[in-house]
């Protein structure tokens, strides 16, 4: 082969005209200040109302009565924050929120083990395992996804109540465990369904049965899945208020039912700042887990949850 620099040994160096590879994009397009100053608007909508939450859960009430609603607090103190978590009344109890906290916990992590638990190896099995009547079973779960829970309050207390379980801790246990069920178990089927059926078909292949291909080989791999999974339980049971009045009694009532009864208290001065620091506390759970765990959240969800 005729080298180039044979055929033209004289010829100069080839100058660059210009800057080469694609060109710069511009950072303050009309676009780019459109789709931004949108999010800024909409971010400021939302987080106000926190804004006002916080500043005026550090104020006194004598502050507070002065009506400067956004502004800083001139002299900060967290006896509001006290007063909501040990001694402000929710009833008759003037415990705080701290009765009620303890018995959101003792709620949540059954309801969410138990439910994620039910629904991750329901999933596994409307994936991999089809019996006759997978598709009719996994139709009816999905109806039940999208039934108001209002039309089923009482048909849910006579059970209970036949069970001997009403107005007790376990019986909401029970409740939120079946209501996260269908939603869940679309989740993990949806993400199980995205994984290759050549690697389940090799694990067969070396003879590897039910639960050990889901303990061994689905479990390591799904960790994004389980994180979506337990925010949107964690958030959907912390945050419920209609089972929990419903279905306990005032000892065991969770946090959002006491936070209720000292928001809407009629007796004596309305604390506004004892109430905020109290929607606050009650609000902290949930937004801690999903902060910590939000990318595995974003991650769950672009590997496959929402794939049909």
């Amino acid at each position: 082969m005729t080298d180039a620099a044979t055929i033209a040994p004289n010829a100069a160096p080839r100058t660059l005209d210009g800057p080469i590879g694609p060109k710069p994009k511009r950072r303050f397009t009309p676009a780019n200040i459109m789709i931004y100053g949108t999010l800024l608007v909409f971010s400021v909508y939302y987080l106000l109302p926190l804004w006002v939450m916080l500043v005026t859960s550090l104020k006194d009430m004598d502050e507070v009565r002065q009506g400067a609603t956004f502004s800083l607090p001139k002299d900060p103190t967290f006896a509001p924050w006290v007063k909501a978590w040990a001694e402000a009344c929710t009833g008759i109890n003037c415990d705080g929120l701290s009765r009620g906290f303890w018995n959101s916990v003792r709620i949540l992590i059954p309801s969410v083990i138990l439910s994620i638990a039910v629904a991750s190896v329901s999933g596994y099995a409307l994936s991999f395992w089809r019996f006759k009547g997978s598709e009719m079973f996994f139709n009816v779960l999905i109806i039940g996804a999208f039934i108001p829970y209002q039309i089923m309050l009482y048909p849910i207390v006579i059970i209970l109540r036949e069970l001997g379980i009403y107005g007790s801790l376990p019986g909401l246990v029970l409740v939120h465990m079946i209501f996260g069920m269908p939603i869940n178990t679309l989740l993990f089927r949806n993400y199980f369904a995205s994984v290759p059926m050549e690697l389940f078909k090799a694990a067969r292949v070396d003879g590897a049965g039910f639960w050990q291909i889901f303990f061994q080989i689905m479990l390591p791999m799904s960790l994004p899945i389980f994180v979506v999974s337990m925010i949107i339980q964690v958030t959907g049971i912390w945050n419920d208020f209609l089972f929990g009045v419903v279905y306990t009694k005032p000892a065991v009532y969770p946090m959002t039912v006491q936070l209720n009864n000292i928001v809407n208290s009629v007796q004596g001065v309305k604390e506004y700042n004892v109430n905020m620091a109290a929607t606050l506390i009650t609000g902290l759970v949930p937004l801690i887990i999903y902060f910590v765990s939000g990318k595995l959240f974003v991650r769950g969800i672009a590997a496959g949850a929402v794939k049909g």
